[in-house]
């Protein structure tokens, strides 16, 4: 009878080995996001350097054309009847023509 007593009574747990168990996940759980955040950041340079040479196109493009808008424009206030359309049908169209976006277009 003294064996079972003692085989029921309570005795302390040590906290260690769960705590321990506990401190390791959480390392490599960070240890996994960082890995993660690290391979997602490199494809997003990848992504931007990738995209790079099409935005430099797109913005030679466009200063190409605020450009010839602003030359059409110019080109109606000197009572060219051709530019005068041009300049109307871009308007009808919701098309704005600033006369200072071909000298502050970016390069």
């Amino acid at each position: 009878m003294m064996d079972t007593q003692n085989d029921t009574t309570a005795r302390p747990h040590d906290p260690f080995i769960p705590v321990a168990l506990l401190a390791l996940a959480f390392i490599a759980w960070l240890g996994f996001q960082t890995w993660n955040l690290s391979a997602e950041r490199s494809q997003l340079s990848l992504a931007h350097a990738t995209q790079q040479p099409q935005i430099d196109q797109a913005n030679k493009l466009r200063a190409a054309l605020d450009t010839l808008a602003v030359t059409t424009q110019r080109l109606a206030g000197e009572g060219s009847a051709a530019a005068r359309v041009v300049v109307d049908e871009l308007g009808k169209r919701g098309v704005t023509i600033n006369p200072a976006g071909a000298a502050s277009a970016p390069k």
